[in-house]
């Protein structure tokens, strides 16, 4: 293995490559240490003190875990990549529903180029007005426990606007990053990004779980009890093994090559593979279903302050984040729901029929052309299930943890119990797949390699 690691040095492009991702990721990193210079850096240490509370404070933490933001700073980059992934959804959905757009998918890379021109400028209009409304709350102590995180003197429109120019910015910058990291680094920028984000709260959770066993000890029918630590430590291992398997498990279909007569010599007639991916969508419905989901409880919290209630406060109660039936069930729903939607978007199986067709290749009992993308679609529809039931698994896992096992501490719920380590694991294991094609494209054997 070491050497394995040692080879990447041997390949210049390859590492300048992975050293221009580490420096544009520690950029990244480094703006949420920069805050805007009228925030109120004692009420940002009172809200990090309470941040694992429920509630409200639930649904920041986890926009914060799949947006590779922090909104109760302040920061620069508090925003995150959220407004790039909400505008990211919205062109998806409405390149199904919207004929131009749909046009527009079909030209190739010439349309793909103009949707992000588009998702770019729709990304600016949504930071803008989201960043407005968080300064205000910030100023208004709706995201700090009532304690308002503006300083009082800067507690104005005019310097709400020039934040929000700052923060609009800030995302701006990251979503800059994540094309360059595309472009001339290795890995998918984005997804490198939400990782980042997660990976930073690593040491935040270890810690509070350290000083939390210093405290109390390792006891039994405690919050630190032996038996849920290891627990814990069984559904951690558990999860990274299983997002593995599913993310590398394929359905593999028996295609046959025509036989082709040159002369004297016959040629073709090989049995082949078609390898079709278990989880063709990867991570993108929970990132999806999540961000989604978050605009129902959001929404509701706010009428339940204007029209105070105990039905409205129900039904707000009734979308929190990682709490109640509600919320899980939807939150399961448009998983699935965007399996099948990210799986027909990727997967087309006309085209992969007439490309069979034209490769005079065809699966052993089906016709060529209509009967063969027929097949495949009905297969992919099999597998997809599959796939968006693992997913939705792993999303409940978090629930589960929070109400069990860590006293509603659901920070920690969702970084070890399997959303986030979904996230890491598979973005992990994409950028190892491309440090392999580098590797195996000069004759150095794949870190996943297992020939010796």
């Amino acid at each position: 293995m070491f050497s394995r690691l040692a080879a990447i040095w041997r390949v210049p492009e390859l590492w300048r490559k992975i050293l221009l991702t580490v420096g544009l990721l520690a950029i990244y990193r480094l703006g949420f240490h920069i805050t805007l210079p009228f925030i109120n850096h004692e009420a940002i240490r009172k809200t990090a003190e309470n941040a694992s509370e429920g509630g409200l404070g639930g649904m920041l933490q986890m926009m914060s875990l799949f947006s590779a933001s922090s909104l109760t700073n302040g920061s620069l980059f508090g925003l995150g990549i959220m407004p790039y992934i909400t505008a990211s959804i919205v062109f998806q959905l409405l390149g199904t529903v919207y004929p131009p757009l749909e046009q527009l998918q079909k030209e190739g890379e010439a349309g793909r180029r103009r949707i992000n021109e588009y998702t770019r400028y729709a990304t600016v209009v949504i930071c803008l007005l989201q960043s407005f409304f968080i300064i205000k709350a910030l100023a208004g102590g709706t995201l700090s426990g009532g304690e308002p995180m503006v300083l009082q003197e800067y507690n104005g429109a005019g310097w709400f606007i020039l934040g929000s120019l700052v923060m609009t910015c800030g995302t701006v910058f990251l979503m800059w990053i994540g094309e360059q990291i595309d472009t001339y680094g290795i890995g998918n920028g984005i997804s490198l990004l939400i990782m980042g984000g997660i990976l930073a709260q690593m040491p935040t959770v270890a810690g509070s779980w350290i000083s939390k066993i210093a405290q109390n000890g390792v006891r039994i029918g405690e919050e630190t009890g032996i038996e849920k630590l290891l627990v814990m430590i069984l559904i951690f291992v558990g999860v990274i093994v299983c997002v593995i398997f599913i993310t590398q498990g394929q359905r593999k279909i028996p295609i046959q090559s025509a036989r082709h007569v040159r002369g004297r010599k016959v040629m073709g007639g090989q049995r082949q593979w078609l390898p079709l991916r278990v989880n063709q969508a990867g991570v993108m419905p929970i990132i999806f279903a999540s961000s989604l989901l978050l605009l129902p409880f959001f929404v509701l919290s706010q009428l339940a302050q204007i029209w105070p209630g105990q039905a409205m406060q129900t039904v707000a109660n009734a979308f929190q984040p990682g709490q109640g039936f509600v919320y899980n069930l939807s939150y399961i729903i448009m998983i699935y729901f965007f399996c099948y939607f990210w799986t027909a978007i990727t997967f087309n199986p006309k085209d992969m029929a007439d490309n069979l067709k034209d490769m005079g290749s065809f699966i052993p009992g089906y016709r060529p052309g209509a009967r063969t993308a027929a097949h495949l679609e009905q297969v992919m529809t099999r597998v997809t299930y599959a796939g968006a039931a693992f997913l939705a698994i792993i999303a409940v896992i978090p629930t589960i943890i929070s109400t069990t096992l860590t006293n509603n501490d659901f920070r920690t719920a969702q970084f070890f119990g399997g959303t986030g380590l979904l996230i890491i694991v598979s973005v992990a294991l994409d950028l190892v797949q491309k440090i392999d094609s580098h590797l195996i494209m000069r004759n150095y054997p794949g870190l996943l390699d297992t020939d010796e």
